[in-house]
């Protein structure tokens, strides 16, 4: 059986590589243009998205995830998912809205692209430069890794 992941999606420069760095632990993550396979998370390329050529890999690579953790920008200004996008996945879906805290951020707009990408509530809001913000995320796509290895255990 194949080791599941957190898969995390979302846009360009919209802090998927922060978040993977946080749940795997800390330390410096390289941005690098293709999937990257870590131990604990799947970190996908913005391009991916942001293009629709390339939505089928992303729903491809999902069969190696426990869970998913769809990232929206609050500093973005346009929609990044296209509508019902969470819906061709068939494991848990996340929403996590990303730098809240700056200045030009419009956090009712990054929950809108949420909202129509088909992913329910509640959304998670983190801040890069304050770990404390996404310890609660943490726990949460963490405790459905341990539930994939108690089955692949059995």
């Amino acid at each position: 059986m194949r080791k599941k992941r957190v898969m995390i999606v979302g846009a360009g420069r919209s802090g998927k590589t922060t978040l993977a760095s946080f749940l795997e632990g800390g330390g410096a993550i390289r941005r690098i243009p293709n999937m990257v396979y870590r131990s604990v998370t799947l970190d996908t390329p913005g391009p991916y998205l942001e293009s629709p050529w390339m939505h089928q890999h992303l729903i491809a690579s999902a069969q190696d995830a426990c869970c998913i953790a769809m990232l929206a920008s609050a500093t973005e200004k346009s929609f990044t998912y296209p509508p019902e996008f969470a819906k061709a996945f068939r494991v848990p879906i996340f929403g996590v809205i990303t730098k809240g805290d700056l200045s030009e951020a419009d956090i009712e707009m990054a929950r809108q692209d949420l909202m129509q990408a088909g992913v329910l509530p509640p959304y998670y809001e983190i801040n890069g430069q304050d770990p404390e913000s996404m310890r609660a995320l943490k726990k949460i796509l963490l405790s459905y890794l341990l539930k994939e290895d108690r089955k692949s255990v059995v």
